[in-house]
C-alpha cells in the first residue's frame, strides 16, 4: 500500500496539477519554509463565495509540491468556509504516507498559505511581512 501512496505523491510532483498563476486573483498568499527552502504561492478566484480557480507556483521538495498539487484539487469548487476548516489531519490523509516532523512542515506549507488567504491575511501573525 506505502508504494501505491508513494506513487501517487511522485506523480503529483513530478505533473502537477493546478500550476501556474491566475491573473488577478482575488486572494493570493506566499510562504516559505525556511528550514528546507520550500516556497509556495497560493492564487484564488472566488464566485459566490466558492473556490472556481486555484493554482499554485514555487518550488520544494517532492512532498511540498505534491501536497500543493493534491490540496487544490481537493478546495476547487468548495466554500471558502471549508476552506478554512481544512486541517493538519485531514491534509495529512491526502498525503497517505507517515512523514518525519521536518517532512510534515513540507507537506502542511500550502494548507499554510492557502488557509492565510482565506482569512485575509497578509503576513503570518508574528512574522517579519
Amino acid at each position: 500500500m506505502d508504494d501505491l501512496y508513494r506513487d501517487y505523491i511522485l506523480d503529483h510532483f513530478k505533473n502537477p496539477r493546478n500550476y501556474g498563476e491566475i491573473e488577478k486573483p482575488d486572494i493570493s498568499y506566499s510562504d516559505s519554509n525556511p528550514l528546507c527552502g520550500d516556497e509556495i504561492r497560493i492564487d484564488m478566484k472566488l464566485e459566490d463565495g466558492m473556490v472556481s480557480d486555484i493554482k499554485f507556483t514555487g518550488k520544494g521538495c517532492a512532498i511540498s509540491k505534491a501536497s500543493a498539487s493534491i490540496l487544490t484539487e481537493t478546495i476547487m469548487g468548495s466554500s471558502l468556509d471549508e476552506v478554512k476548516k481544512l486541517g493538519r489531519k485531514e491534509m495529512l490523509e491526502l498525503l497517505g504516507i507517515p512523514l518525519t516532523p521536518v517532512r510534515v512542515k513540507c507537506a502542511l506549507l500550502a494548507l499554510k498559505a492557502v488557509k492565510a488567504g482565506a482569512y485575509g491575511l497578509t503576513s503570518w501573525p508574528g512574522e517579519e511581512e
